[in-house]
């Protein structure tokens, strides 16, 4: 079903000053920068920061699961218990985003390249 955890977004107030630190941190140019996201790419992993995190609900950090099917891995899940929290979403690209809550209220983030 997924091929693991390969991206983490993280939402952030001031997108100016968190492409500094993460920069910083991550020691690399963003891969893609625009006013809506910010993308590194760093040993195969991506980190995004999204300034309208918080006014999505996103409380910290979340980790998004690559999947192969998005809409089956969404059945799946809510088969399972979870509660559809983000239908699945173009983000760019035909790059699909979702994220599921579990029943213990931990959200699950899924992606599927393009």
């Amino acid at each position: 079903m997924t091929s693991g955890l390969q991206t983490v977004i993280y939402p952030v107030r001031d997108l100016a000053q968190a492409k500094v630190s993460y920069g910083k941190l991550l020691g690399v140019e963003p891969i893609m920068d625009e006013p809506y996201y910010v993308g590194y790419r760093v040993a195969g992993q991506d980190v995004g920061l999204d300034p309208h995190g918080h006014s999505k609900g996103m409380t910290g950090p979340l980790g998004y699961w690559n999947v192969q099917d998005i809409k089956e891995s969404v059945s799946l899940l809510v088969e399972a218990g979870a509660q559809e929290q983000q239908a699945v979403t173009d983000v760019g690209g035909g790059k699909l985003i979702a994220t599921v809550q579990d029943a213990d209220g931990n959200v699950i983030g899924l992606i599927q390249p393009a």
